[in-house]
This record gives C-alpha cells, structure tokens and sequence, in this order.
C-alpha cells in the first residue's frame, strides 16, 4: 500500500507537469496520452441569446458574440486553435477580440499564443501570468520553460474586473484558492449563466490543484458564492462535463463538503493518508463520478487540503 501511496505522489507531480506541457509543448503532450487531434470534433452548444459552450478536448469553452466581436473564456489546446476558430464562425464572422482565461493549466490556456498572435487580448487574475512566469512563480512543480510572450494574459486583475460587451455585462471574479490560487469565474447577469472553470465538474471527481495554491475548502466556498447570488433557472458552464444547473452545482458543492467533512474526522482520529484512502470516506459517491479522477487521488487531493497547512 505504501508503493501505491508513493506511486499516487507521483501522479501528482505528473498532472502538475502535464499542466504545464499542454501549453508549451503538444508533442510532449502527444507522447504521454497520444491524443488524435484530427479526429477532435468542436461541438458548439447554444446556451443563451448570443451565448455558447464549446466542447473539444480540454476545458469547455465559453463564447459571447455579438456586434462588439467574439469574447471567448478559456481555449483548450493549441493543435485545436484551427478548429475552434472554424467552430466560433459558424455563429460569427467578427474576430475574437478577448480571450479570459480561469486558470492557468494548459487544456484552459494552450491556446492564447494562437489567439494573442493574431490580435486577441489575453486576460487573467494576476496569478495566472505569474504561474505561465516561471521568473515570478519558483514553486511550481516541474516548472522550467517560460510561455511564450503571446501566450501570457496582456491584462490582469487581483478581484475583478468587468466586461460591457455585446450587450452583456460580463462580471469576473477571482475566488480564492479554489481550483488553484488564480480562479476566476464569470458571469454573464442579464443572461443568468455563469463559467465556473474547473470549479465545476459535472459526472466526475475534480482535480484540485493543491501544489498550484487549490484546496477542498475554497472550491466550496466558490461554489456556496455562487448559488448565494445566482437565481433559479440558471445555466452554468462547468470546466468538464456538459452544461449545468444549480442542482448540478448544488450536487457537487454538497459531495465537496461530505467527503471533505469524513476525511476531517479521519484526519482528527490522526489516520495517515494510507488509512484515509482504506476507509473509502468517498465510498457513497465513487460509482457515479467515475469519469475523472480515481477515487483515491481525490482523496489525496483532498487530505492535503486539509495537512498541507
């Protein structure tokens, strides 16, 4: 059991580099999961008046059209800028004129260089240019190439900054060590929808970047900030999984809370992560969120959110 405890350690570190890797290099990329980026299909979802989700390979993306331009929230990976571009003219012939990013892991960002080269402004929470820096950011886990300049956020924030645009006032804010230190969510008001990034997964266990600043404790939080302000009806678009209601918001806040509360109670009795992962405190939830993350590395995500203080 402990080689498995070492072994899961290792995965970690693992996602932290591949998170960097899918930005910088798609090769390296290719040569750990062999993705087949011509057989990638972009499917785009209507969500609201002049509002869509994207579906590829990555991070759902977020898309406004209108009069203004395109505003795009997040881009996937860089092999796939093409077929995004082709995707978002099937809605509008305007130009991307914002990309935002809500973090700073690569299946959200490995596009930017793309779209900063061709005119796109990047924006992000300040923490995510940091962490595409490595001259800025010395604790990430893997961490030796710096992004390339297009590719880094031209614009950033340290709370929140709004958008009036296409005719919506977009509103993003940054939550607090979430999913990772640089978190933002967006939303769109009058159209009552809202990109959660990866603060939301919908059928799966989420990832919880605890070595980029995530914990248990802030996903929560994001979560309990938006169904406080948010009304009945809403639409949200998680990081992975399809488009999602407050009930589906509620659901993941809620199995969040549980096992974090069970694994507190394991973490009290002075149980070691070996112990935590045999007690199984996620038992109630592991068949129905079995397309993401393993059981046992969430457990691990969520056990040093809670030791790693």
């Amino acid at each position: 059991m402990l080689e498995s405890i070492a072994a899961l350690g290792r995965a970690r570190v693992t996602l932290s580099v591949l998170a960097v890797g899918c930005l910088l290099s798609p090769v390296a990329l290719a040569q750990n999961d062999a993705p087949d980026w011509n057989a990638v299909e972009i499917r785009v979802v209507p969500v609201a008046e002049r509002l869509y989700m994207l579906v590829g390979r990555g991070g759902n993306i977020g898309l406004c059209v209108g009069q203004d331009g395109a505003f795009v929230i997040d881009d996937q990976f860089a092999p796939l800028t093409d077929k995004i571009k082709a995707a978002i003219a099937t809605v509008t012939d305007a130009p991307v004129r914002f990309v935002v990013n809500t973090h700073w892991h690569g299946d959200h960002t490995g596009g930017n260089e793309n779209f900063g080269a061709t005119g796109s402004l990047i924006v992000a929470h300040e923490n995510v240019r940091r962490r595409l820096n490595p001259k800025e950011f010395a604790d990430l886990v893997g961490r030796s190439n710096q992004a390339p300049d297009k590719a880094l956020p031209v614009v950033t924030f340290s709370d929140r900054i709004n958008f009036h645009w296409n005719g919506y006032t977009i509103h993003v804010q940054h939550v607090e060590h979430a999913h990772t230190d640089g978190d933002a969510i967006i939303w769109f008001r009058e159209a009552n929808v809202v990109h959660m990034g990866d603060n939301l997964f919908v059928g799966m266990y989420p990832f919880i970047d605890v070595d980029s600043g995530g914990n248990v404790d802030g996903m929560i939080a994001a979560a309990d900030r938006v169904l406080e302000h948010i009304s009945a009806g809403a639409k949200l678009i998680p990081g992975h999984g399809p488009l999602a209601s407050l009930d589906d918001l509620r659901a993941f806040r809620d199995m969040l809370a549980d096992v974090r509360e069970r694994v507190q109670a394991l973490v009290q009795q002075g149980s070691s992560l070996e112990e935590v992962i045999a007690a199984r405190p996620s038992a109630a939830y592991d068949e129905q969120l079995n397309g993401g993350e393993v059981p046992e590395r969430f457990l691990t995500m969520v056990y040093r959110s809670l030791t790693d203080r």
